[in-house]
């Protein structure tokens, strides 16, 4: 195994056209990263303090603030608006098409961030950061949708984890903006960060007007010759080359294969292996957050302060810095390494670090327990980021078939957001101090530690490897293998354009059933045509003989 990632040597035309657009929709998971990092700066900031306080002033420092439950709300909004997005992204993606939904969902972020920048207080400003969220949860479901159709299998990983490279960059980005204008004392210190957002938004619609549909959606409409358009631009072929033509019908296939057993309904995403696909889809969302890796992010600026630790700003700047650093060496081993070993990787690390972060900040406090404690809080970071933070999208991304993806898709996500949500509504509570909190400060590391404990066994027992398997093929593991540990020794041996000829006869067989019958008729083929071989070779011996005998 060589160093590089490279294609395989079958792999007919280039797959830059492939990457460059996978890159690009990337892009969306700024929106994402940004509009959530730029939250937990504003809510320092003195200025934007003293214009939103509706009275409450800060035991800390003695300056006017918003109470637990104000910041509570005005965090936890976005999460609830990117949660309803989120399970709204699939009619979007399956009515409007993956490209044109992303337009229409980056129309509504920007809705959300124009009442953002208008307001003056608390109200409105919620009411803007719920749509602004509702924008974000569509984006969110719908990018790692089109990266997944329309990317070649052996670099899938990569292209779909770089929508989590996004993400971190947008939350460094809006470290950096909030860091530059923390000092004013003008609306201009939180209005620049949230107008800032303009930009991205219509950096995606650009380019997505520009871009091609996806492939597979345009089969799953039926349109085959604008799919046949749309995989040779990915592919940079011709229309008509063979290997072009095979994978449309191979495709087309898998999907008519996959209508003829089952309905597209939400309820059929619960049934049979798509329920055990659904499940560990919203598992693997739903303990991506309960890492514990937005704490920092939401709250990591008013954490830091509270603990003692100077120039709480820079601290953040310098943890978001390492979060982006780290996804680089993730988008290279989650397809040397694979995506089981990566997840695992990143769970035993992570873990351990949230549990000495938790005993060092119980145990003393001082400088040097301090200087351990954002150590050990930027290691884990790095745990995260390599592994959980690009895989979780990359994995739910890979595990459902085409029928079903969006609806699916926008499930697992709308699962994340809910315990974002979740998270970004109680952490308040459970760290702050003051009557009816429960004050445990940095002892909510030991929460996040057991749940990276509880990340380990999940992924031994629950996630697939669907490395270098093309979308098709991870239906087919799924048929076969049972247990997720014995994935990485499954070899596809799938034709589904053989098999959807089989079904024809018995739509209620097993894959695996289809599959002995398809082998069934080639024997049969071959020994045929053995038989036909035979006989002619002794047509052919007698025809010799008759004219030895003449002579």
């Amino acid at each position: 195994m060589g160093i590089m990632i490279r294609p395989p040597k079958d792999a007919p035309g280039s797959a830059t056209p492939a990457i460059l657009i996978g890159l690009f929709v990337a892009f969306g998971g700024i929106l994402f990263g940004y509009d959530t990092g730029t939250i937990g700066g504003i809510l320092a900031m003195p200025y934007w303090r003293n214009q939103f306080s509706t009275g409450f002033t800060n035991p800390k420092d003695g300056n006017p603030d918003v109470t637990s439950s104000q910041s509570s709300l005005i965090v936890s909004i976005l999460s609830a608006g990117t949660f309803f997005g989120a399970l709204t992204a699939s009619p979007f993606g399956d009515l409007l098409g993956r490209r044109l939904g992303l337009v229409a969902s980056s129309c509504v972020f920007i809705f959300g961030v124009i009442i953002q920048t208008a307001s003056t207080a608390i109200p409105l400003f919620t009411a803007g950061r719920f749509f602004a969220g509702f924008g974000v949860g569509l984006v969110s479901a719908l990018v790692p949708l089109y990266q997944s159709e329309s990317s070649p299998k052996w670099i899938r990983g990569t292209i779909v984890g770089c929508y989590q490279l996004a993400i971190t960059l947008g939350l460094l980005f809006a470290a950096i903006v909030n860091n530059s204008t923390k000092g004013r004392n003008d609306t201009g210190s939180y209005r620049i960060p949230i107008a800032v957002q303009f930009a991205w938004a219509l950096i995606l619609i650009t380019g997505m007007l520009i871009l091609p549909e996806t492939p597979r959606y345009l089969i799953k409409v039926g349109k085959m010759e604008k799919a046949g358009l749309a995989l040779s631009r990915l592919r940079r072929l011709p229309i008509d080359d063979p290997s072009l033509l095979d994978e449309l019908a191979e495709i087309k296939a898998n999907h008519d294969y996959e209508m003829s057993i089952g309905k597209a309904s939400y309820l059929d995403c619960f049934k049979g292996t798509l329920g055990k696909r659904t499940l560990t889809g919203c598992a693997l969302q739903a303990l991506q957050q309960l890492t514990g890796v937005n704490f920092i992010f939401y709250y990591g600026t008013q954490f830091f302060q509270n603990s003692g630790i100077h120039n709480p700003f820079v601290i953040s700047m310098i943890t978001n810095v390492v979060n982006v650093l780290s996804t680089f060496p993730g988008l290279y081993m989650v397809e040397k390494w694979g995506r089981r070993r990566l997840l695992l990787f990143g769970a035993i690390g992570m873990c351990v670090c949230q549990f000495i972060v938790a005993i060092v900040g119980v145990s003393t406090n001082s400088d040097v327990a301090n200087k351990v404690l954002i150590a050990f809080v930027c290691i884990y970071i790095f745990f995260f980021a390599c592994s959980w933070g690009p895989v979780a999208w990359v994995v739910t991304g890979e595990l459902f078939p085409l029928k079903v993806r969006a609806k699916a898709l926008s499930m697992t996500t709308a699962t994340n957001w809910l315990l974002n949500w979740a998270i970004a509504y109680s952490t308040p509570y459970l760290v702050s101090a003051g009557p009816g909190n429960a004050d445990l400060q940095v002892k909510v590391f030991f929460i996040w530690g057991s749940c990276c404990f509880v990340c380990i066994a999940f992924v031994y027992f629950f996630i697939y490897e669907t490395k270098s398997l093309t979308l098709e093929q991870v239906d087919e593991m799924y048929e076969k293998v049972s247990r997720a540990y014995n994935s990485k020794h499954f070899v596809p041996s799938v034709n589904f354009r053989e098999i959807d000829e089989a079904m024809a006869e018995n739509r209620k067989a097993s894959l695996a059933e289809v599959e002995q019958v398809v082998r069934r008729k080639k024997s049969v083929g071959a020994g045929a045509a053995g038989g036909v071989a035979e006989h002619r070779d002794a047509i052919s011996d007698h025809g010799d003989e008759r004219a030895d005998e003449k002579v």
